[in-house]
């Protein structure tokens, strides 16, 4: 593919001089551009509002500062999805919105059209605008990179706030919150080790550990590209200490998740199908507990759960939760009860189960299809860049997080809303264009010397080939 214009502009009168940027730059690139540091409005408005823990009510519904934000931002993301900002239409897309309509459906066969219209009207707010913002907002490398920096910054900026929580069970955040205006209250938990559970402005601990945990993959792969050695630790140690405060199994679980993930790709990076061997042996692994193992793979995962008692009532979710979905197979239960003993909690504590139970298989099924086709449509990208490849992997890491959470938490509030934006934040890596490269870092910063990982040239032989190491013929966009 013959390089654009502008790059051979940009490389004239270069003749001679060639910078330590310029040799690991491939012939024809374009030269590096200046960094973005900017968040697009509309996202940094939703996140300046997330983290506000606010609640009022205009009569019976219940108004967030995020929710306020996502009524006010509904029609422009349906504007830019219309005029193209979003690139072309993918299937995640089609999924998503086919899951929203059959929501507002289910709830109008059960509960009737007045909670379909109210209810259904919330679920499809706080459903399509997170994912159509990040979709249409979120475009280049520059996007994504600002974005989790903020995240980042956010996070990094809340441990102060947790270490005091968990030391002195005081949740100085909501307080503070409070005397401004009313806010969500505080959970009160069982202590762990001596020490409280972290809320922080979440609904409950373990949603905290689930937004904050998430965005660990992306704090060490896309933010500390640009950073010393030293730095880059430093920075990917605050964000897990706070998620680990949450004390939840859930959360951790996708830490450790996470770790792995990237220790994987870090030491088999010389190898184009590690993923595809990764995918391999966990596939054995699981027919050999199932073949071998005298307890179920479930029952094996769970008994390293921090409270027993709770992992034990995930396995009753799922077994009354499923039978629940027989009874009720099309439209789900709405908003009433869901079939399980008088003794259980009403709570659903798996996010892939729950829209299963309340809006029918379907919706399930629809959700599940959308969160593994956008993964895969971003693992199948090609054409990319070894920038493109890191940022690829940090968002796959952390959707695998999300993936792995699911089964143990529900995402709702604030949480679901996070959840979708991330996903829609890696779709523009199926629209990334090849000649995209490294930017400069920004005005002020000290150079960063450039370090030379073993796997950095398997990275640039397989960064325009398949997730899974298939090789991939590219294709002019």
């Amino acid at each position: 593919m013959s390089a654009p214009a502008t790059s051979r502009a940009g490389l004239q009168g270069r003749v001679g001089r060639v910078t330590r940027r310029d040799r690991g730059r491939p012939v024809g690139a374009a030269p590096p551009t200046a960094l973005k540091n900017r968040l697009h409005w509309a996202i940094a408005l939703l996140l300046a509002t997330w983290v506000m823990p606010f609640v009022v009510y205009a009569g019976p519904v219940r108004l967030t500062p995020y929710r306020i934000t996502l009524l006010i931002l509904f029609i422009p993301c349906l504007v830019w999805l219309a005029q193209g900002r979003a690139g072309r239409l993918r299937l995640p897309d089609i999924l998503l919105l086919l899951f929203s309509l059959w929501c507002v459906i289910s709830l109008a066969v059960v509960n009737g059209l007045g909670t379909a219209i109210q209810t259904g009207g919330i679920q499809v707010l706080e459903t399509l605008t997170p994912y159509l913002l990040a979709r249409c907002c979120i475009r280049s490398a520059d996007d994504f990179r600002t974005l989790a920096r903020v995240l980042t910054w956010i996070i990094a900026a809340l441990l102060p706030f947790a270490v005091f929580e968990t030391i002195t069970g005081r949740n100085l955040y909501l307080e503070l919150a409070s005397h401004i205006l009313p806010s969500i209250g505080v959970t009160d938990k069982d202590p762990r080790w001596g020490l409280r559970r972290v809320q922080l402005f979440f609904e409950h601990p373990i949603l905290m550990g689930v937004c904050c945990g998430s965005v660990l993959a992306l704090t060490h792969l896309v933010v500390g590209r640009e950073f010393s050695f030293f730095r880059r630790w430093t920075t990917s140690i605050v964000i897990g200490l706070t998620a680990m405060l949450s004390l939840s199994s859930g959360p951790l679980s996708g830490l450790v998740m996470q770790i792995a993930l990237m220790g994987w790709n870090r030491v088999f990076g010389w190898l184009r199908a590690r993923w595809l061997l990764l995918i391999s042996l966990v596939g054995l692994f699981l027919v050999a507990v199932s073949l071998f193992a005298k307890r179920p793979l479930p029952n094996i995962l769970l008994s390293f759960a921090f409270d027993p008692d709770s992992a034990f009532f995930r396995l009753v979710i799922w077994t009354y939760g499923t039978r629940s979905i027989s009874n009720h197979p099309w439209f789900g239960v709405g908003t009433g009860p869901w079939d399980r003993p008088a003794w259980m909690a009403p709570s659903i504590d798996m996010f892939w189960l729950y829209n299963a139970i309340v809006y029918g298989l379907p919706a399930g099924l629809l959700m599940l299809a959308f969160f593994m086709t956008a993964a895969i449509s971003v693992g199948l990208a090609r054409n990319l860049s070894p920038l493109h490849y890191d940022y690829r992997v940090a968002y796959l890491v952390s959707m695998a997080s999300f993936f792995l959470t699911g089964w143990m938490v529900h995402f709702w509030n604030g949480t679901y809303v996070f959840f979708l934006l991330m996903v829609g934040a890696g779709m523009w890596l199926c629209d990334a264009s090849p000649a995209q490269q490294e930017p400069t870092p920004r005005r002020g910063r000290a150079q960063t010397k450039r370090r030379i990982f073993r796997s950095e040239i398997a990275r640039q032989r397989t960064a325009a080939n398949g997730l899974l190491g298939e090789k991939l013929e590219p294709v002019d966009r």
